[in-house]
């Protein structure tokens, strides 16, 4: 197994293991701390593997992952179509 395929199992290993610890901030300084050591291993599995085997790795981060995800839809919905003037 190649060593970002690796890398990305134990990066959603991690992610589990953080998941099922209490948290006082439900969870998002943790998610921050993933996102920012997803990103560059994402990179890799997508540069050693191919952009199939990148999209796959993003989207099994992005259910791990889906409250950032979620709050960011809500974030550029509310920016592009909540701030017009209505009158």
């Amino acid at each position: 197994m190649p060593l970002s395929l690796t890398l990305a199992a134990f990066w959603v290993l991690v992610a589990n293991v953080l998941a099922l610890l209490p948290s006082r901030d439900n969870h998002w300084r943790r998610a921050y701390v993933l996102i920012a050591a997803g990103i560059p291993i994402l990179g890799l599995v997508t540069y050693e593997n191919g952009p199939w085997a990148g999209l796959v790795a993003l989207v099994a981060g992005m259910s791990v992952l889906r409250w950032p995800v979620i709050c960011l839809i809500r974030w550029v919905r509310r920016k592009s179509f909540g701030m017009r003037d209505h009158g």
